[in-house]
C-alpha cells in the first residue's frame, strides 16, 4: 500500500510540475540555462514536507542530466547547474548547495553540505581586475556510490566509492575508495576495508 501511495503521489506531482517545467524550458530558450535552472531550483526548494520532496523529484527528473528513483531532495537544497547526475536512493539534506557533479547510488549528503564545481571556479591572479571579472573553470565533481558526506562539509574534489567525509571537513584533494576523511583540509584518518 505504501509503495502504491508513493507511486500515485509521484504521478500527481508530475502532472502538477508539467506546466512549470514547460515554462522553464521556454525561458531557457531566451536566457542562460544555468541561471534559469538555479532560479527554478530556488523556487522548488521552498516547498515543505513530503509533498515538496515529491514535487522537487518530479521537476529534477525532468530537468537534471539524470536523476534516479527514490531520491530525497530536502527542504532548501539548492542546485546551481542542470548537468548534475544523481543515482537512485540518494538523500540530499536540507540547506545543501550543489554545483555540477555526479552523485552515485545510495549516497547520503548531510545538512548544509556544499559541493562546489571544483576548486578553480574563481581566478584571482590579476590584481588590476576585480576577482568577479576574472572568470574560472567549473569541474564536474564525482561523489561515489554508498558514500556519506557529513553535515557542513565542503567538497571541491572527487570522493571515491563507499567513502565517508566527516562533518565540517573541507575536501580539496580526491578521496580514495573506502576512506574516512576529516579536517580542514580533509585527510585520511582510517580505511573502511
Amino acid at each position: 500500500m505504501k509503495t502504491f501511495l508513493k507511486w500515485a503521489a509521484g504521478i500527481v506531482c508530475k502532472l502538477l510540475v508539467a506546466p512549470i517545467y514547460l515554462s522553464y524550458r521556454l525561458t531557457c530558450t531566451i536566457m542562460n540555462n544555468d541561471r534559469v535552472f538555479s532560479s527554478y531550483s530556488h523556487f522548488f526548494s521552498l516547498l515543505p514536507g513530503f509533498v515538496g520532496n515529491q514535487i522537487r523529484l518530479a521537476f529534477y527528473k525532468l530537468s537534471l542530466a539524470s536523476c534516479g528513483h527514490d531520491v530525497v531532495f530536502s527542504f532548501s537544497a539548492l542546485f546551481s547547474q542542470s548537468n548534475i547526475e544523481i543515482g537512485s536512493g540518494v538523500y540530499i539534506g536540507p540547506q545543501c548547495n550543489i554545483g555540477t557533479c555526479t552523485i552515485g547510488v545510495d549516497t547520503l549528503i548531510g545538512s548544509a553540505v556544499h559541493i562546489l564545481s571544483g576548486k578553480g571556479q574563481h581566478n584571482f591572479d590579476d590584481l588590476t581586475r576585480p576577482i568577479k571579472n576574472q572568470g574560472g573553470v567549473f569541474t564536474k565533481i564525482s561523489i561515489g556510490r554508498d558514500c556519506w558526506i557529513g553535515n557542513g562539509a565542503l567538497v571541491m574534489a572527487n570522493v571515491g566509492n563507499k567513502a565517508i567525509v566527516a562533518a565540517g571537513s573541507v575536501v580539496i584533494e580526491d578521496v580514495p575508495d573506502f576512506a574516512i576523511v576529516a579536517g580542514n583540509p580533509a585527510k585520511v584518518i582510517k580505511m573502511r576495508n
